[in-house]
């Protein structure tokens, strides 16, 4: 009987014991890794979310900008972090077009991380110098089939998402263009208002100013969502390209095998803040529709995108050292 007891007595200890120790989680300051210097739309998000569970868990959460190699230095610092929960991480579209480009890339997306949530999307916008004779895109392809390899688009370098974009345009469409490519946004823009670029996909957030001013021609945005600021812009599918649809975007992971417990914990702090129309009217003045969305999702949502960009690559050839 005694022993019976004891036993009992054990039984009941260690299930209170369980749920106080997976409530011990934060117990120390958490890392939070963002791959891309700080100023950029990955840091201003990266850091967002970082002061949301800093104030929610009342701990200290330090922002750890990790640049590099569009993003993949952060993200294999990150993929070779113990899976404990006190390493969280951006990811961007960058980490799912990698794989298409690179020979040798030290980590896998979809293997080598726990997603958490995607935070938003970050339509492009295709836009022409005002001297171009194209107001739609039907113009745009029109011109481009009449010139084959006339037309000069901008990007911020080989695989990024301003050249993708347009490779996938040019694939869906059946034009052919010349890409230069830039070392950043900012003098690429320079060079299409002043005439030497005559076309690009680039951030709404960033051309928006531009467009206003009547500096650059707005055409079509990226996603088949219309851009709220800009309600009476067509989307480049609207236009005429059937199936297109792309643009950058921002998530949240942890390095994989990272307990689901903590991943739930995370999402659910991270989810409330993206419903909160503040954030969400915060995020959208940046060029950023606020996403949300749970980590099952997301995971079929990377796998789209790791298959689009692949076709994309394989079409423009396109492949880094």
């Amino acid at each position: 009987m005694f022993v019976r007891q004891i036993l009992a007595a054990l039984v009941v200890y260690a299930a209170g014991a369980v749920p106080a120790f997976a409530q011990a989680y934060p117990s120390k300051p958490i890392r939070f890794i963002i791959p891309f210097p700080p100023g950029g739309p990955t840091d201003l998000m990266g850091r967002a979310a970082a002061d949301r569970l800093a104030r929610a868990w009342n701990i200290q959460v330090v922002a750890d900008n990790r640049a590099g190699a569009g993003g993949n230095i952060g993200a294999d610092l990150c993929a070779k972090s113990p899976p404990d929960g006190y390493t969280i991480c951006m990811m961007t579209v960058a980490q799912v077009i990698s794989p298409a480009i690179y020979k040798k890339l030290p980590f896998d997306p979809l293997r080598d991380f726990s997603p958490v949530t995607l935070m938003a999307m970050l339509p492009s916008m295709l836009t022409v110098h005002p001297a171009l004779p194209a107001k739609t895109v039907k113009d745009v392809i029109g011109l481009a089939k009449a010139s084959p390899g006339q037309l000069i688009y901008a990007s911020t370098g080989n695989g990024t998402s301003p050249h993708m974009l347009m490779e996938m345009f040019s694939a869906m469409s059946g034009v052919k263009m010349v890409h230069v490519p830039y070392k950043g946004q900012a003098p690429a823009v320079v060079d299409q208002i002043s005439g030497q670029i005559q076309l690009a996909f680039n951030t709404a957030a960033t051309v928006l100013p531009h467009v206003r001013a009547g500096k650059l021609r707005p055409i079509a945005i990226s996603t088949r969502e219309r851009f709220p600021p800009m309600p009476d812009l067509p989307s480049v599918e609207e236009g005429g390209v059937k199936g297109f649809d792309g643009s950058s975007w921002q998530s949240v992971v942890v390095p994989a095998k990272t307990s689901p417990d903590i991943v739930a914990r995370i999402y659910q702090e991270l989810s409330t803040m993206l419903k909160s129309q503040p954030v969400r009217d915060r995020f959208l003045a940046q060029g950023a529709i606020a996403s949300g969305i749970a980590p099952d999702a997301f995971v079929i949502f990377m796998k789209a995108e790791l298959e689009k960009w692949a076709r994309v690559a394989r079409f423009a050839n396109i492949k880094l050292d």
